[in-house]
């Protein structure tokens, strides 16, 4: 099999964004590559064409690659509950919830046998793989469980590249002893080391490259620049360090940044429009006066809905529609926003039957059956008659309750409503505001509320975007990283 796998000396090191970048590259040079990760732990996640459930990430290295995402490019996606818990997700389909020991215990074989298979399954469809690995190989206390860093670049015999971020500081500290803990056999795999995110002047790091390279033996491959995040992180910490307002910024949209805050991926297209301002708010600050206010999906809709109510961050939301405030759900938060919640068997971790924020008629049963699928419909409003692509991933079952107050958002009516004000929106549609013509659609409705002329809606959907930045990535990689050693 042949295959380059990616490891760093930290979380965060830039792992993800690298092997994004390699998958673009060398798809340009006309290799067919495919991403890779055994086991991730992630809120963000993708459904596949199959109703299979990866990581986000994963589908976005996919994308870089120019192929469409499989559930064997992330064979285990574990997604914390908040309850040092976590769902196991098995090859895209829901297996258990487990503690760490219980997950250790039950699914190591069973994990490990799962990754062979997607290895074998991949390498017989591409040319090659382009594998991540997962915090750091160096983790003495894990490393006999370790199913995502070095057993699977000893499996492949990858050449592998260790990855520092030098802008936390340590990172000649963070290599070699990176270096030192791994076992001969692994240290034999690495190839090249890659500093990451260097803001300084390349002549007053040289001495320490060359020192660094004359004690390990091994070549520094690449000094990649400070690279502004233009794809979500895998887990929420990123979002402490988002940008603050633009400066061509006329609208103000809150995103309430919940304890289990999942697919927050979704808002990565309002990002990038340049005159919204995306702010993320913890439930203990003030709300203010946003444009709009967003609750975003969660992996545990009760527990992060009495948060709301425990910081008074719910009353608050309910006083800024009542003043004439926009709010929309995602997922979870489209469930927080009905009558009630109901999950009898426990399966978020909290018993019993929840009062929403009782501002659509809706109610919602949490059951075991999870829901993954893809989706095609049209819009009804704030436009009619525009196509929609997007997909589901929940637990509960919702129910609309009949009434006169909402209208359904789409031609399926179970996917999503608003009040006939326009002021309380609710969906099951992850990747809803990828679709660019409905995004500015409902942009420009916040934009007449404050009598702001309206944008363009005959743009492209955010996924065109989305190409232009990863070749931008690529471009920018590809003039700091020889990748020579790797591919010899």
């Amino acid at each position: 099999m042949k295959a380059i796998m990616v490891v760093g000396t930290t979380s965060h090191a830039g792992k993800s964004i690298l092997t994004t970048a390699l998958c673009r590259l060398l798809a340009q040079r006309g290799w067919r590559v495919a991403p890779f990760k055994g086991q991730n732990m992630a809120l963000n996640a993708y459904v596949t064409a199959d109703g299979g459930e990866i990581g986000y990430a994963q589908a976005v290295q996919a994308w870089a690659a120019g192929v469409t995402p499989w559930v064997e490019m992330n064979p285990i996606l574990l997604k914390p509950q908040g309850d040092m818990t976590s769902q196991v997700i098995l090859k895209g389909k829901v297996v258990g919830k487990v503690s760490a020991q219980e997950y250790y215990d039950k699914y190591f074989d069973l994990g490990w046998a799962a990754i062979v298979e997607s290895l074998k399954h991949l390498s017989s469809e591409f040319d090659l793989l382009i594998c991540e690995g997962a915090g750091s190989p160096a983790e003495i206390n894990l490393k006999h469980r370790d199913l995502t860093n070095m057993r699977v670049a000893k499996y492949l015999k990858a050449n592998t590249l260790l990855v520092v971020d030098i802008d936390r500081g340590g990172a000649f500290a963070h290599v070699i002893g990176t270096l030192e803990l791994l076992e001969p056999d692994e240290r034999e795999l690495i190839k090249g080391i890659v500093i990451n995110k260097f803001r300084g002047q390349r002549e007053l790091l040289q001495p320490g490259i060359d020192w660094l390279e004359k004690r390990t033996g091994i070549p520094v491959v690449g000094i990649i620049p400070w690279i502004e995040e233009i794809f979500s992180a895998e887990d929420s910490l990123s979002l402490l360090d988002r940008p603050h307002r633009k400066l061509h910024s006329e609208l103000t949209i809150a995103i309430i940044r919940l304890p289990r805050i999942s697919n927050f991926t979704d808002f990565d297209p309002l990002e990038a429009e340049t005159t919204v301002t995306v702010k993320y708010i913890n439930p203990k600050q003030t709300l203010g006066h946003p444009d709009a206010v967003i609750l975003p999906g969660t992996k545990t809709t009760i527990s992060d809905l009495l948060v709301l109510k425990q910081t008074g961050m719910a009353e608050a939301i309910k006083n800024y529609v009542a003043a004439g405030g926009t709010v929309m759900g995602i997922c979870g938060g489209f469930q927080m926003l009905g009558e009630f919640l109901a999950d009898p068997d426990a399966l978020e971790g909290e018993e019993g039957r929840f009062e929403g924020l009782g501002l659509l008629p809706i109610r919602t049963l949490i059951t075991p059956q999870k829901i993954t699928r893809q989706r095609q419909v049209t819009s009804t409003y704030p436009q009619e008659g525009l196509p929609i692509v997007g997909y589901e991933i929940h637990q509960g079952r919702t129910q609309i309750l009949e009434n006169k107050t909402t209208q359904p958002l789409f031609d399926d009516p179970t996917l999503g409503i608003v009040d006939i004000q326009q002021s309380v929106w609710g969906t099951y549609l992850h990747g809803l505001f990828d679709n660019g013509p409905w995004r500015r659609a409902w942009l420009n409705y916040l934009r007449q509320q404050r009598g702001l002329p309206s944008l363009p809606t005959g743009i492209p959907n955010y996924r065109e975007q989305r190409e232009t930045m990863l070749n931008s990535l690529a471009e920018i990689v590809s003039k700091h990283l020889d990748l020579t050693p790797i591919l010899s």
